[in-house]
């Protein structure tokens, strides 16, 4: 047998640092959040939104949030949950409880901000296509990062 010279030792393994736990677990790509969360530089202390869509075993969580120095806060949520409220029964984890749900948060964030009486968003269903930027309106719409 040759000589094989032992790489990992003692010394190795006093140096190493082991990865964050969110990494370890494959839940966060720190490479992609830090560079849909940062701000310009110009825009200092203004918040950045992003709404955030989790489905768990049973339902749909969606969220808005931003990022602060101490952690991220949320503005406002819903889950697929309260749909029942509205007269869905079931099926809480599908592609339309998911736009539900985003529907459902949407307002409750323009309500916050005192926007629901400004953007009232489509009033008749009649299939066409509906843009806030069509509209003349004194403020400008809510935008947010998905």
């Amino acid at each position: 047998m040759a000589f094989v010279k032992v790489l990992k030792n003692k010394a190795y393994f006093k140096r190493f640092q082991v990865k964050p736990r969110r990494r370890r677990e494959g839940k966060t790509d720190y490479r992609a959040r830090r560079k849909m969360v940062r701000q310009d530089k110009n825009k200092f202390n203004n918040k950045k939104y992003r709404m955030v869509v989790r489905f768990t075993n049973r339902k749909c969580i969606c969220q808005i949030m931003y990022a602060t120095i101490r952690g991220d806060m949320v503005v406002a949520q819903a889950t697929s949950a309260e749909l029942a409220k509205f007269g869905i029964p079931a099926g809480y984890k599908n592609y339309a409880a998911a736009y539900c749900t985003g529907l459902l948060v949407a307002r409750r964030v323009l309500k916050k901000f005192g926007l629901d009486e400004a953007f009232k968003g489509k009033e008749e269903i009649d299939g066409a296509d509906y843009h806030v930027e069509d509209e003349e309106n004194d403020k400008r719409p809510f935008k947010c990062i998905l």
